[in-house]
């Protein structure tokens, strides 16, 4: 359990070895006491948003000489009174750093602990406090661009809002249950059924959007599939831009699976190369084509190659033949590989618009197959207001809450008593305000800010 905030924590920000410069941080009611018992200028008075360039001593030597930077509380990312020394980032000079305040009274902080702090005094809200682990694991644009939207407090502003609008409703029943016997009404039914339903329609739109969230978070899955020898391993390293598959010119090399990830114009793309699909009586084989299936099943994409060299009729069979074998919903590119052994003509006459023509090997047409991918990610369609889920503790809790509203206005449509109708959407506001860190528990907190690096 993370330790009380009155405690004054120190972290390294930049871990040592990273850079030419190390941060570390120092948060607490008494981060300037203790850090003025190591350094050579005053700045235990000093006023927030302020700078110093001093000497940091420790048993009489000098360690290093650095910038000082102050904030006092309520305005620090913790709302604490909070010290950033930048030092220069040799480990040595960074531990020596380290050691001088722990000696004089700081404590290491417990991974998660400033973002903990920033939370428990009021500076951000609980999905803000996650959107700041998020902003660090991103690889990609889009990534990047939600968990901005997030931290920013765009969707807290969101829940927020519709908690607000229950509230009030739930106040005027709680108020109707007061005055039983008198039989009054306060809360006019048709106008709450038509919040219910309002809220209800936002509350599954973001829910919906954990789908997208998720691809966008983990990587868009992309299945490539087709016959043994038709140089998906090629096209793996070509789209990877390194040998990541073994390529051969015998059929049937590889068995299993094979997954990379690489970004793609802002985009995280996870690449599944896959055994060729074929009849066989090689039980390894088999096996190697089953977990094919499965993987197309659940790929968002699917890149199908055939020869470029086949004929349209016997190309529209086997797309045919092997869509039948799959269950899932993903969007199909089909890519004529090898075509750069087609002339010029060949490849304008050949093949239909929805026939790519491309060549693993020489790179021709993958810059349009690439321009492809990122069209049917649906990535540039996501602007930056957008609000789109991607945390699965999120989802779990906007689940409940379209369950609790859709058995509240259900309720209201049947005429059950208020009593009932008071507890549905009092457990909808429970589920909305975990979300954002009105309703808490410390399992929860522990769990979630466990996960956070140190000096965050």
């Amino acid at each position: 359990m993370i330790a009380s905030p009155s405690d004054t924590i120190c972290a390294l920000s930049t871990p040592a070895g990273t850079g030419a410069l190390g941060v570390i941080r120092i948060s607490g009611k008494d981060a300037t006491l203790i850090f003025q018992r190591i350094f050579s200028k005053h700045i235990e008075k000093a006023p927030g948003y302020t700078l110093h360039y001093g000497e940091i001593r420790w048993n009489k030597e000098p360690i290093d000489e650095v910038m000082v930077s102050i904030f006092r509380a309520p305005r620090s990312f913790t709302g604490e009174d909070t010290v950033e020394v930048s030092c220069h980032g040799s480990p040595y000079i960074l531990s020596q750093v380290m050691q001088a305040l722990l000696a004089n009274g700081c404590r290491l902080a417990a991974p998660g602990e400033f973002s903990m702090r920033a939370f428990a005094n009021g500076k951000m809200d609980l999905s803000q406090a996650e959107a700041i682990a998020d902003l660090i694991a991103s690889s990609s644009q889009a990534e990047h661009k939600l968990a901005m939207n997030q931290m920013r407090g765009q969707f807290s502003k969101e829940i927020s809002a519709l908690r607000q609008k229950l509230i009030h409703f739930a106040s005027l029943i709680e108020l109707e249950l007061d005055f039983g016997e008198e039989d009054v009404t306060f809360a006019d039914r048709d106008d709450l059924k038509k919040l219910i339903t309002e809220i209800l329609q936002i509350v599954s739109g973001l829910a919906e959007s954990f789908a997208l969230g998720k691809v966008l978070k983990s990587g868009i899955p992309v299945a490539i599939l087709g016959a043994p020898n038709r140089g998906k391993s090629t096209l793996l390293n070509a789209l990877l831009r390194e040998d990541r598959a073994i390529v051969s010119a015998i059929a049937g090399t590889t068995r299993d699976t094979i997954e990379d990830e690489t970004v793609i114009e802002g985009v995280r793309f996870r690449f599944i190369d896959t055994a060729g699909l074929r009849d066989t009586v090689d039980e390894i084989e088999l096996i190697g084509i089953g977990r094919a299936m499965e993987k197309a099943d659940k790929a968002r994409i699917v890149l199908y190659l055939v020869e470029a060299d086949m004929h349209t009729d016997e190309i529209t069979a086997e797309i045919a033949a092997s869509k039948s074998r799959i269950s899932g919903d993903a969007e199909w590119i089909i890519l004529a590989n090898k075509a750069d052994k087609l002339s010029p003509t060949e490849l304008s006459d050949r093949f239909p618009n929805e026939v790519l023509p491309i060549s693993a090997f020489t790179g021709l047409g993958l810059p349009a197959l690439i321009a492809k991918l990122v069209e049917l990610s649906q990535i540039k369609t996501i602007a930056s207001g957008d609000l789109v889920v991607t945390n699965l503790r999120h989802f779990e809790a906007l689940r409940h809450t379209e369950e609790a509203l859709s058995v509240a206005l259900h309720g209201l449509e049947t005429g059950i008593t208020g009593d009932f109708v008071a507890m549905d959407i009092r457990r909808a506001l429970y589920h909305l305000g975990e979300i954002t860190g009105a309703i808490t528990t410390d399992d929860l907190l522990g769990n979630i800010f466990s996960k956070f690096c140190i000096g965050k």
